[in-house]
């Protein structure tokens, strides 16, 4: 070929190949990441929206959803916006978690999974293994030092050599005027996530100056009793004296809260009765499930709903689009979806336009934020302790009121 006309036949070639790759990536730099185009960054979730109990962790996916579509509606992260695929059920069951794993990598090709919000975490080393970017409630083991998965708000399982959170200790003995010479009851489901809750639970109320009356993981992990009457009676016996504790504290759902803290009332008990979990308005439709948790303490891990913050205003915001401009009860299943989209997304912006696992991974490490929905967040410390913050709300009258405000205690060492 002459070679004017090789010239014209390479310049030719070389415009064929930009208009190509200008066509492909609409300008974004490109990923050879799973799960990541030009324009998308695909995203799944793993949640337990279904349960033998009835109990259901569903709104998570609201919350997600809402997160993922402010995020989108302001551009994207790097110019790529987010497929959320929404979240896959787990019922609660460790063969569907690890199931629902597989199938959002294998088969759905998604980069990250968030949230990830179950009692069950069998998932957890696929996931880890296969490089898949994890957020969810840190209240796992899984959650606490593998590589690749984070808690929206910390690690809250201690490990050795790590820290325990105070929260709720140290808002109990606000609530009581102080531990000293004050007696708790602990309370959990026998099950491997109950006994490690006995376990920490108790040296953390140890160290906040409470004695420890009770503190058993023997409640029916898989049957809910029927009779409440031989933990209550065990229970109301173990103080000082032989008599009621100051405080009883249940490390249970929302189900098994119900039956307990109605056997405690009908029993006469008089003392402050807390749980972590019973934050949710629906909850209060009926009126014995109302009857049941009237003047309980619940402890929460990040604001309550009644803050009248600019952080609180913007996921109130959120929420309502998502749920197509209803005002819907909030729950804090929403917040858990919520912040765990929102940490992925924060760190996926610092990860800048050449997302892959390896950067989203670099700029995990040494990420820090402050002033968010569950305190000032900081990498990798989250992944051996908690972002030690908390509050207590307390049902008073088919209505939460905050009882201890928003606060961050320092953590204690783990041993």
């Amino acid at each position: 070929m002459p070679r004017p006309l090789r010239v014209i036949a390479a310049a030719f070639a070389l415009l064929l190949v930009t208009a190509c790759n200008s066509a492909s990536n609409g300008g974004s730099t490109p990923s050879s990441a799973r799960g990541v185009t030009a324009d998308t960054i695909k995203v799944g979730g793993i949640v337990s929206m279904t349960t033998a109990s009835g109990y259901s962790k569903k709104d998570t996916d609201l919350g997600a959803r809402a997160r993922y579509e402010r995020a989108n509606a302001e551009g994207g992260i790097n110019g790529r916006r987010i497929e959320y695929l929404g979240a896959e059920d787990d019922g609660q069951d460790p063969a569907r978690n690890l199931a629902a794993a597989r199938k959002l990598v294998q088969q759905d090709k998604v980069f990250a999974v968030s949230p990830m919000s179950s009692v069950t975490f069998a998932g957890a080393d696929f996931l880890d293994a296969q490089k898949v970017p994890t957020v969810g409630w840190g209240t796992l083991p899984s959650f606490c030092g593998p590589a690749h998965l984070y808690g929206f708000n910390g690690c809250l399982v201690p490990t050795p050599g790590g820290t325990l959170n105070q929260t709720w200790p140290e808002g109990l003995a606000t609530v009581l005027g102080g531990a000293r010479g004050k007696s708790v009851a602990l309370i959990a489901g026998d099950n491997d996530a109950g006994k490690f809750g006995i376990r920490t639970f108790t040296q953390g109320f140890k160290a906040a100056g409470f004695q420890v009356a009770y503190a058993k993981a023997v409640v029916p992990a898989t049957s809910m009793p029927s009779d409440w009457s031989a933990y209550t009676k065990e229970i109301l016996r173990s103080g000082p004296g032989g008599g009621a504790p100051d405080a009883v504290v249940s490390v249970m759902q929302t189900p098994y809260n119900i039956g307990l803290f109605t056997a405690l009332k009908r029993s006469g008990y008089k003392g402050v009765i807390s749980d972590p979990t019973d934050y949710d308005p629906g909850l209060l439709a009926k009126d014995a499930t109302k009857q049941a948790l009237d003047g309980v303490h619940v402890l929460l891990q990040f604001q309550p709903f009644e803050s009248d913050t600019p952080a609180m205003r913007q996921f109130k915001a959120d929420i309502r689009k998502a749920a197509g401009g209803k005002d819907v009860p909030l729950n804090m299943h929403m917040m858990t979806g919520y912040m765990s989209a929102d940490l992925f997304l924060s760190i996926a912006k610092k990860a800048g336009e050449d997302l892959t696992v390896e950067s989203f991974q670099k700029a995990a490490d040494g990420f820090s934020d402050t002033g968010t929905l569950v305190g000032d967040r900081a990498e990798p410390k989250g992944k051996k302790e908690s972002f030690g913050c908390g509050a207590l709300v307390r049902l008073k009258n088919g209505r939460y009121e905050v009882a201890v405000p928003f606060t961050c205690y320092p953590p204690i060492p783990f041993g």
